[in-house]
């Protein structure tokens, strides 16, 4: 498995999660177990990425660019979620800013896999993607756990 392989795997549960949260109602426990699993999900993954794909990157000239731009969408989603975890989920306002979490969730996604992959898989020989694979899955793994305890 190498390195984009690992972070689609999340990616698609980011996604699903995202979309799952846009179904649910009111301050229900179907509501706070989603975006409970989405938070996790997306700390988890934030920060294993910005360890073994994003800083490795940034090491090099080419992929300063795409490094900070990504960074930046990662502090606005984790805007987005501090301030839908004040807010009552019954308020109508916690779900058009779910709405706007999940638009910026698919929209990041969609650039890293479109855009920055290739820009990285240009960058990074094949033993960097495998092993950063490896460091990827364990971090994300660690934090995954972290997380349950944590959020």
């Amino acid at each position: 498995m190498n390195i984009f392989e690992a972070l689609r795997e999340s990616h698609e549960r980011q996604r699903d999660l995202a979309d799952q949260l846009l179904k649910t109602h009111g301050d229900s426990p179907e509501r706070r177990s989603v975006f409970q699993a989405l938070k996790n999900e997306l700390f988890a993954h934030e920060v294993a990425e910005d360890r073994f794909f994003y800083i490795p990157l940034m090491m090099t000239d080419s992929g300063l660019g795409i490094t900070r731009h990504a960074l930046a969408e990662h502090h606005e989603m984790d805007e987005m979620v501090e301030e839908l975890t004040e807010l009552d989920m019954s308020n109508t306002g916690w779900l058009a800013l779910a709405k706007k979490l999940t638009e910026t969730v698919h929209h990041h996604l969609t650039e890293e896999e479109h855009r920055f992959f290739q820009q990285a898989g240009k960058i990074l020989d094949e033993q960097q993607k495998t092993v950063l694979a490896k460091q990827y899955l364990n971090e994300y793994e660690h934090y995954k756990e972290i997380s349950k305890t944590m959020l």
